[in-house]
């Protein structure tokens, strides 16, 4: 058995798999693969660059993820992600609370947004690979009293743009389009996979 296919067995010399993330919707989404793995918080500056792009943030930030967890806990496979909502050449991050959810969500109504996914993976030798997967999102015209009603329910402060499309959040969506079904939660299984084949490792052939 390669040092690949025995990646994430259960073993003492085995590198670990580590989500580089606290976000409780990645989690989720990772655990659909049936692979152990542990969660580490990354401490990185979010801040946009001069000149950065929606896609170039959304690529940096996921491999400073990655890269800041795999310092910490040393040879493991690492995971980092990172999302940024673009709407009219507008960033839209977390908005933190109500009112700025509902300014967000009132930018962003009756137009399209643009949710930029990207994800990280270094492997055990400290080798990176990145992948970017834009998701197109219509929004709804919906009124001020739809909007936060939407809120009151789902209070949906940790989600980038405030469209927690996995929740109430559908109702706000006219049209999604996206190669992977899965980036606009969070985490793109699609590309993720794709890394770890490219790395040499087969999702499918992994011992659950």
């Amino acid at each position: 058995m390669s040092a690949f296919t025995s990646a994430f067995t259960d073993t003492p010399s085995s590198p670990p798999l580590v989500l580089g993330s606290t976000s409780r919707y990645r989690r989720e989404l990772l655990q659909r693969l049936g692979l152990p793995f542990s969660v580490r918080a990354p401490d990185t500056d979010e801040t946009p660059r001069a000149g950065e792009t929606p896609r170039e943030l959304a690529l940096r930030l996921a491999q400073d993820k990655a890269r800041a967890v795999a310092a910490q806990v040393g040879p493991a496979w690492v995971i980092g992600s990172d999302q940024v909502c673009a709407c009219d050449g507008r960033i839209l991050g977390k908005p933190g609370g109500f009112e700025r959810a509902l300014q967000q969500l009132q930018h962003l109504r009756g137009r399209e947004a643009v949710f930029h996914t990207a994800v990280a993976l270094v492997d055990p030798h400290g080798a990176i690979q990145a992948r970017e997967i834009p998701t197109h999102v219509r929004m709804r015209p919906l009124s001020d009293a739809q909007l936060r009603a939407y809120l009151l329910a789902e209070q949906p402060y940790d989600c980038a743009g405030s469209a927690k499309s996995e929740g109430l959040g559908i109702a706000l969506l006219e049209a999604v389009r996206s190669d992977d079904p899965t980036a606009l939660v969070g985490l793109p299984l699609i590309a993720l996979c794709d890394l770890f084949a490219a790395a040499g490792f087969d999702v499918l052939g992994t011992p659950r």
